[in-house]
């Protein structure tokens, strides 16, 4: 149809932690939803799967973003900006991309991810 019915979900080390509300029907969702996590000292990465939810069967993943605790590292300030999706299954091509802001704060234990929009 021409259109998804996105939401996300933010992974630490492959444990979901957070989803987003569904924005129905759009390529170019708003989310706006901020979310505060408490990091363990020996987290490896921070996901944010970008999803299709479907009512007819398995919600389809759109793409997916990683942060690595390296990167973060790089930005001792926080990340702010788009980044391209990058696919799940090789076999799938991935457009789009996500348009974040993540900050660690308190001694690298509290995560701070804004989830803003997609397209």
């Amino acid at each position: 149809t021409g259109s998804s019915d996105p939401y996300c979900i933010v992974k630490i080390d492959d444990e979901a932690i957070v989803r987003t509300a569904t924005v129905w029907k759009t390529l170019s969702p708003f989310w706006g939803e901020e979310y505060e996590v408490h990091l363990q000292p020996t987290f490896h990465s921070v996901s944010i799967y970008v999803m299709d939810e479907d009512a007819l069967s398995r919600d389809d993943v759109i793409g997916k973003v990683c942060i690595t605790r390296d990167m973060l590292a790089e930005h001792p300030k926080g990340y702010s900006g788009w980044m391209s999706l990058s696919e799940v299954d090789p076999d799938e091509e991935v457009q789009g991309e996500i348009h974040l802001r993540v900050e660690v704060q308190g001694g690298r234990r509290l995560l701070c991810c804004t989830v803003l929009e997609a397209r």
